[in-house]
């Protein structure tokens, strides 16, 4: 059973559903309607935008176009987790995007030669869609580890100075705090994992399913998916985490920040 495509009536239909969330903020003086109005505009642009990018690089099958949009995606998804962890520590891009990269690289190799094995290694329907999905997940990791790390250790400086008084190195005057942000950075990933086909039906099977692909192929793919962004998360968030606490320390073990 082929896909039914959606013509812009169907869409105009879409955006319907937004005025009517937009009226029912209004109705309960919720004061969200200019977010929503706002959310609404951005989501039909940018994805629509997105769609048309995507279909010339499928169709130029270059893998420099390939590298080229997924750098850009990385850049963009750098500078969003950069910016909800904080701007003031004047290493913190490069820091995130050196981690979502090398995380985003090891899982995309690692997949593409053992798991999938395309008869090309830049495949756009596998690089760029699995590609996005894992930056998209380990931007959103690194931001809630870097936030609660930074924020943690700028609310515990006494008790860290107080550790590297009585001989703590800096990593086991933090290592606790470390820890917790590691674990807030994953919680939403486990969480998901622990529930998955349970509670609710996983964005992948959906969207195959519409498709028309095999559930059978469309539950193996959601699976393969589920374990590379958690495998990405955790690489992503031990990276930052550790490189968030280096710079709270000069070379003498002092506490700088």
């Amino acid at each position: 059973m082929e896909l039914i495509k959606l013509d812009f009536v169907d869409l105009a239909f879409a955006v319907g559903l937004m005025g009517a969330a937009i009226g029912l903020s209004a109705w309960e003086r919720i004061g969200l309607e200019f977010n929503l109005a706002l959310a609404t505009g951005r989501t039909f642009l940018q994805v629509a935008i997105l769609g048309y990018v995507l279909e010339f690089i499928f169709a130029l099958d270059n893998p420099w176009a390939v590298l080229a949009i997924l750098a850009v995606m990385l850049t963009i998804s750098a500078i969003v987790a950069r910016n909800r962890i904080t701007q003031k520590i004047p290493q913190m891009l490069p820091l995130v995007w050196g981690s979502i990269l090398l995380s985003t690289t090891i899982t995309l190799v690692y997949t593409n030669i053992l798991i999938i094995q395309p008869d090309r290694w830049f495949e756009p329907q596998y690089v760029i869609s699995l590609g996005g999905i894992v930056l998209g997940n380990a931007m959103n990791a690194a931001a809630l580890a870097g936030e609660r790390l930074v924020s943690i250790m700028n609310a515990s400086q006494l008790e860290i100075e107080t550790h590297l008084s009585l001989g703590a190195t800096p990593g086991q005057a933090i290592a606790q705090y470390r820890k917790d942000a590691v674990r807030a950075g994953l919680i939403p990933t486990l969480n998901q994992m622990m529930v998955i086909a349970m509670v609710t039906l996983p964005g992948i099977i959906t969207g195959q399913l519409l498709s028309g692909i095999n559930a059978r192929e469309a539950a193996s793919y959601q699976i393969l998916i589920m374990f590379m962004i958690a495998f990405a998360n955790l690489l992503t968030v031990l990276l930052v985490t550790r490189g968030i606490s280096r710079q709270f320390f000069n070379s003498t073990a002092q506490l700088v920040r």
